[in-house]
């Protein structure tokens, strides 16, 4: 039976227990706190997309304890630097359970980090909270993944663009494996649906030379730039895509991984009127969303932002608490199976964790950058959309999910 909580982030929590080790799950005896981990990059190029994840987790963390902490015990977080590097990821998972006895880590931004870490969770049994979209053709009993799937996503974004008369795409993306899967999910899309990909290009994280691709880009004349840039590479691209003298009105960009914090670092005057597809934004017009942005911003300064990763690393740690709530526990499989279908209101409206995938049902909602550097929002799905990584419901995605 679905088991919904409707209540409000802010709202009095109270009981958490304490974490596990090995293959077998055990409590671990900790009478005052419960540890848990904190893993992003805080240092090298992903630092500034991520560093806001870690403040959005404290600050849940620090509401939660204020509130009397989870089952009589305040949460202690233990927070570890990825620095942008994927061994350093697996390396620092290892630490946080095996040696630091965590009961929980909230973390990660790309998908190769992602990667890294899971066959640390599996193989010590712990519990990873994943709070960014991603490509999908993933699911492990080991992570909780409270970003979009593709079909949250990747997907509507090109249905959406198709729609709007633009056919020709030119994929742009840093190579690694998020880039790589979506520009295939992609194309498998268009191939389906009537669009052309006229260009495709990766560039190394942190790269800062745009100048050869731009020229491509040029050269190709495409309707619309996908762009799976990440990192810092967003900053150098946009200042140089203006630089050349394309603007939104000429080739518009769809960004599935700039949010109002990148904005904040690239500079509202060259994404103006370019779009990006979330399931979040800064703007949306709910009154716990109302709620969380007064609070960020009194906690961490007015020229701050939210965004979409914010909000989820936000919520999941409210997620995370309910689950022990109701466990009556922080042992994993205990609270692995009473996530099944916890169901809140978060900032962005109702989400709820698949009881099948541990992915999170979420509204898809496409922006367009305004001059304050916010987002309009153009389009929405209208409700909470089911999360399907392996994108089982599209036929022509049949044979995307090898090796499931």
């Amino acid at each position: 039976m679905l088991f919904v909580l409707t209540i409000i982030l802010t709202s009095i929590l109270s009981g958490c227990g304490a974490t596990n080790k090995g293959e077998k799950t055990t409590e671990t005896s900790d009478a005052t706190t419960i540890k848990v981990g904190i893993l992003h990059s805080l240092s090298g190029t992903m630092s500034i997309s991520e560093t806001s994840l870690r403040d959005a987790e404290l600050m849940a963390i620090d509401e939660i304890n204020a509130a009397g902490g989870i089952l009589g015990r305040k949460i202690e977080p233990i927070i570890e630097d990825g620095a942008s590097d994927w061994p350093t990821f697996a390396e620092k998972a290892k630490k946080l359970l095996e040696r630091d006895k965590v009961a929980t880590i909230f973390g990660c931004w790309t998908s190769a980090s992602r990667k890294a870490v899971l066959p640390v969770v599996e193989k010590y049994n712990g519990l990873l909270w994943y709070p960014v979209q991603y490509e999908g053709l993933e699911s492990s009993r080991n992570i909780f993944y409270t970003g979009a799937a593709p079909n949250q996503q990747i997907v509507p974004a090109v249905e959406w663009l198709l729609k709007q008369g633009k056919k020709r795409f030119f994929l742009l993306g840093s190579d690694y494996v998020f880039p790589r899967t979506a520009h295939k999910i992609i194309k498998a899309q268009l191939q389906a649906e009537g669009g052309i990909v006229v260009g495709e290009e990766y560039t190394p994280l942190g790269h800062t030379d745009y100048s050869t691709i731009i020229n491509k880009i040029k050269a190709a004349k495409p309707d619309v730039i996908f762009n799976t840039l990440n990192g810092d590479s967003n900053v150098a691209f946009f200042k140089q895509l203006r630089a050349a003298g394309i603007t939104a009105n000429d080739i518009p960009t769809m960004s599935v991984s700039i949010a109002e914090e990148e904005i904040r670092g690239i500079g509202a005057e060259y994404m103006k009127g370019h779009y990006a597809v979330w399931n979040y934004f800064q703007s949306t017009d709910t009154p716990e969303n109302k709620e969380f942005v007064k609070k960020y911003k009194a906690r961490y300064g007015q020229d701050r932002v939210t965004d979409d990763p914010i909000e989820a690393a936000y919520f999941q740690v409210y997620l995370w608490a309910e689950a022990v709530k109701k466990a009556g526990s922080t042992d994993v499989d205990k609270v692995r199976e009473a996530a099944r279908e916890l169901e809140i209101k978060a900032p962005e409206g109702l989400v709820r964790i698949d009881k099948e995938n541990q992915h999170t049902w979420k509204t898809v909602r496409i922006g367009q950058v305004t001059e304050e550097g916010q987002f309009k929002e153009l389009w929405n799905s209208g409700e909470p959309v089911r999360p399907d990584p392996f994108l089982e419901g599209y036929q022509w995605a049949k044979g995307l999910a090898q090796g499931k």
